[in-house]
């Protein structure tokens, strides 16, 4: 199994463009439909009573954002969804898609698959964070790193995307000093190292045997 986006271009829709730094939706706005990305990338997260930033996923071209509540009437974001590069999109309506839903049962089989893997993946973040605490949150967000955007390296695997650690600490739920020094300490132990601000992984097996890693498929350990 792979994760295959439905195909939704044949459904009613708009197209939208979004500057770096817009929001496509805020949390608690009514949810009116879903997004497909065209171009660009969009940071899904949230931000704590006390202000901290969490940040669950970046999703690219082709991938849908927008939390799915079809057939359940009206509801309310409960995540914020921010342009981090100037994006295009296409909107369809929740109306729109329902009625799509029902029309056509391959895309119904097909939107099911997709939610469920989703879901899937929600599911693991939070495992590895439940179960293993503040190493877990961090190893496990860079191997989702390096199946989302690796290359291969001749010193490893280098992950291709520039991240502050603010930014990798947002998506661990951890301060940046936090981060500071866990990312010392593995840089210490040669398992990771810095070239051009991007993550090369020089020992991934020895972050999946610190967290008990279940060699869960790609597409499910993936950050986007």
């Amino acid at each position: 199994m792979h994760e295959t986006v439905p195909d939704l271009g044949a459904i009613r829709h708009t197209t939208r463009k979004y500057e770096k730094g817009s929001y496509l939706f805020r949390e608690g706005d009514p949810i009116k439909g879903i997004y497909l990305l065209k171009s660009g990338k969009v940071q899904i997260g949230k931000v704590t009573p006390e202000g901290r930033e969490l940040t669950l996923k970046i999703c690219g071209v082709n991938q849908m954002v927008g939390e799915i509540t079809v057939f359940s009437g009206p509801s309310q974001y409960r995540l914020d969804a921010k342009a981090i590069e100037d994006t295009e999109c296409i909107q369809i309506a929740i109306d729109d898609l329902e009625e799509a839903l029902q029309r056509d049962q391959a895309l119904a089989i097909a939107f099911m698959r997709w939610t469920g893997i989703d879901q899937q993946k929600t599911q693991t973040k939070f495992r590895d964070l439940l179960l293993h605490g503040k190493k877990g949150a961090l190893y496990s967000t860079l191997i989702r790193l390096s199946n989302s955007y690796g290359e291969l390296h001749e010193e490893g695997i280098l992950i291709d995307v520039v991240l502050t650690n603010q930014e990798l600490a947002n998506f661990c739920g951890m301060t940046r000093e936090v981060v500071n020094r866990m990312l010392s300490d593995l840089k210490k132990d040669r398992i990771l190292s810095m070239k051009d601000g991007k993550l090369i992984l020089h020992q991934i097996p020895k972050l999946k045997d610190a967290i008990n890693c279940e060699d869960c498929p790609i597409y499910l350990c993936k950050i986007d």
